[in-house]
């Protein structure tokens, strides 16, 4: 546990005006507590059954995020009780989610998963699908998702420039999409990305959440 790094991301991040994700994959309920103890309020997963497990341990005012692939099938363990899900790839997640949302009678938050790295093994939607899919009919039948803005991952990279450049199409997408389909939408204002490694860049690349366990943990 690393105290002093935690109150250093947060005075990092502060004059952006961004918010802190802790990412408590793999950490046990007294290392949660811990970094809950210091005022943290936003912690994340990247399995389903780890983030209900602990949201059932830890109460309910931790605020959970999911932003790990997300399976069909286990939407329903998820809503509700998910505060916001990051990792939205496909038309068929998107559907999903909004029926389980709709059988709960709530709104669902989500980003849409945005594939900006060079590595094939990052997920997430090329620019043209999520065009194609907001212009859709099949898009205008979801009424019970938030489309809160965008999550990116970057390559996993020691080339800073390549990650920048990267974050800086993450900004750019955001914009445009915002100009397309979300003008007036004040909901619409999320950019996730930044991690333990490459916080700061994406911080300066205009991210709204960090997302950062390594850092805090060890």
């Amino acid at each position: 546990m690393n105290p002093q790094n935690y109150q250093d991301i947060i005075k990092n991040i502060s004059p952006f005006g961004a918010k802190l994700i802790v990412v408590s994959k793999y950490r046990s309920y007294d290392e949660i507590e811990i970094v809950r103890g210091w005022g943290q309020k936003i912690f994340a997963e990247n399995r389903v059954q780890e983030l209900v497990s602990k949201r059932d341990l830890h109460g309910n005012d931790i605020s959970w995020h999911l932003i790990g692939t997300l399976q069909k099938n286990k939407v329903k363990a998820i809503i509700p009780g998910v505060d916001l899900i990051h990792s939205v790839d496909s038309l068929s997640l998107l559907q999903e989610i909004n029926k389980h949302a709709k059988n709960n009678h709530i709104i669902q938050d989500c980003l849409i998963q945005c594939k900006i790295a060079a590595e094939d093994t990052k997920q997430g939607f090329l620019a043209q699908e999520v065009h194609e899919i907001l212009s859709s009919k099949e898009f205008e039948d979801i009424k019970n998702i938030q489309i809160r803005g965008v999550m990116g991952m970057a390559t996993n990279t020691e080339n800073k420039t390549q990650i920048r450049i990267e974050f800086k199409q993450l900004r750019q997408f955001f914009d445009e999409l915002k100009r397309d389909y979300f003008s007036n939408n004040n909901s619409f204002n999320e950019i996730s990305c930044g991690m333990s490694d490459d916080y700061l860049i994406a911080l300066e690349e205009g991210s709204t959440y960090v997302r950062i366990g390594s850092l805090i943990f060890n």
